[in-house]
Order: structure tokens, then C-alpha cells, then sequence
């Protein structure tokens, strides 16, 4: 079982930039696909970019394409997420998860098995 730690978040300011990491340790992190979801207050936990084992395809939701980079490390057995040109609408907790090998929607939430425990991020317009 794959253990998760989420770090980086932060306050900033609409325009600026964060970057969150997401280290893994108890498994074979270069092994699995890996994604970033995001849950504003009231609001579902939703996807938000993924990448492939080898870092060789990425995805992303409509609303980050352009403004956020997801990548990994698979030496360091970390993930990152650069989020620029940050808006107040970005505003959540930010969750790293690693996708289960069956089969199944790299965007959906139920194909993912194993979660950190999140990380805040606050942008300020």
C-alpha cells in the first residue's frame, strides 16, 4: 500500500503561483499512474490533472489547461502540480491519489485507491 504526503499549498494572490508535491513511500510510486483532485468548501472532490506512470501522457481538466503543470519524479517518488496565473475559483484542498490498475476513467475519483490527506490552497482576487 502506497503512503501519500501533500505539501506547498498556500495563500497567494490571483495572478501568482504555487507549486504542491506529492510524496509517495510503501510501494513502487514509477508502477502507477498518479492524479490531482481538488474539493472547494461545499463543493466535490473533482479531478484536476493526471499523468501516466512514465510521465509520458498528462491530463487535465478544461478550467487548469494552460495555468497547471502536473509531473513526477519517479526517482524522488514525488509528484508536482505548478499551478500558475492562480484564480480565486482554484481556491480548495488539493489531494494527490494514485489510480488502481483495473481498468477505468482516468478521471474518475472511484479509480483512485490510495489519497493523501490534502493540502489548502487560497487565492485571493
Amino acid at each position: 500500500q502506497v503512503q501519500l504526503v501533500e505539501s506547498g499549498g498556500g495563500w497567494v494572490q490571483a495572478g501568482g503561483s504555487l507549486r504542491v508535491s506529492c510524496a509517495a513511500s510503501g510501494s513502487t510510486f514509477s508502477s502507477y499512474t498518479m492524479g490531482w483532485f481538488r474539493q472547494a468548501p461545499g463543493k466535490e472532490r473533482v479531478f484536476v490533472a493526471a499523468i501516466t506512470a512514465s510521465g509520458g501522457l498528462l491530463y487535465y481538466t478544461d478550467g487548469v489547461k494552460g495555468r497547471f503543470t502536473i509531473s513526477r519524479d519517479n526517482a524522488k517518488a514525488t509528484m508536482y502540480l505548478q499551478m500558475n496565473s492562480l484564480k480565486p475559483e482554484d481556491t480548495a484542498v488539493y489531494y494527490c491519489a494514485v489510480k488502481g490498475r483495473k481498468a477505468g476513467s482516468i478521471y474518475s475519483l472511484s479509480n483512485y485507491n490510495a489519497w493523501g490527506q490534502g493540502t489548502q490552497v487560497t487565492v485571493s482576487s
